[in-house]
């Protein structure tokens, strides 16, 4: 069951990364002619009016990354990236309605390439972040609601981006030894979203010390 919800996972992600991809190709002929044709009109040289366009969207493409990466290490992805992604999809949307005509349906006309771009490409980035991958799913009581803790876990392999690293396994123990100290009245550990909320990660992180710490692997290191 894990394997086929994987695979469908994947063939979403595949179709979505086509579209992306058809999109990419409008907005270079659409929206790149509009940033290209502003920056002329402003004063540009030849050169810099075909840079300038470039120099937004590789934000944009790399300020997302930069958030991606930060997510597969189970982080947040910091304000710098977050507000470079914003900034330059503005700017991006801005000189598309700057160069239409002064109409509503011309700047719609003009800002969808992009708009619609960008927002393709955030999809992809989310499903690549919740992306899939076979492992241990902790079972619940029969016809009881799973918990965000009883969601798939990433299985050994697939879980050493959450700890890579001497620091993050420290930290992955700190985490653990904190939730073996905090204890709820019944004796229960902590959920793994309150787990991770203490040390300013993601829930799906949290998760993971959780799973790792109760499987016994901190008692197994040196």
């Amino acid at each position: 069951m894990t394997s086929r919800r994987c695979a469908a996972e994947r063939w979403i992600r595949w179709t979505t990364t086509g579209s992306v991809l058809l999109l990419a190709g409008i907005a270079a002929v659409v929206s790149y002619q509009h940033m290209h044709e502003l920056a002329r009109r402003h004063g540009e040289s030849s050169m810099g009016a075909i840079l300038a366009p470039l120099a937004v969207d590789g934000m944009i493409v790399a300020s997302s990354m930069s958030i991606l990466l930060a997510s597969r290490y189970g982080r947040r992805g910091g304000v710098l990236p977050w507000a470079l992604l914003i900034v330059s999809s503005l700017a991006s949307l801005a000189a598309n309605v700057a160069v239409a005509e002064p109409t509503l349906i011309a700047r719609v006309i003009a800002a969808w390439p992009s708009i619609a771009l960008i927002g393709a490409y955030e999809m992809l980035m989310g499903q690549i972040r919740q992306s899939c991958t076979p492992g241990l799913v902790i079972s619940s009581a029969p016809g009881a609601a799973a918990t965000d803790d009883q969601r798939p876990l990433e299985s050994e392999a697939g879980g050493d981006h959450l700890n890579q690293g001497d620091e993050g396994r420290e930290l992955q123990r700190l985490a653990w030894r904190w939730a073996l100290a905090n204890r709820r009245p019944d004796g229960t550990l902590p959920p793994g979203a309150v787990i991770a909320a203490q040390f300013s990660r993601s829930s799906r992180w949290g998760r993971w010390v959780k799973h790792l710490g109760e499987s016994g692997r901190f008692h197994q290191e040196p």
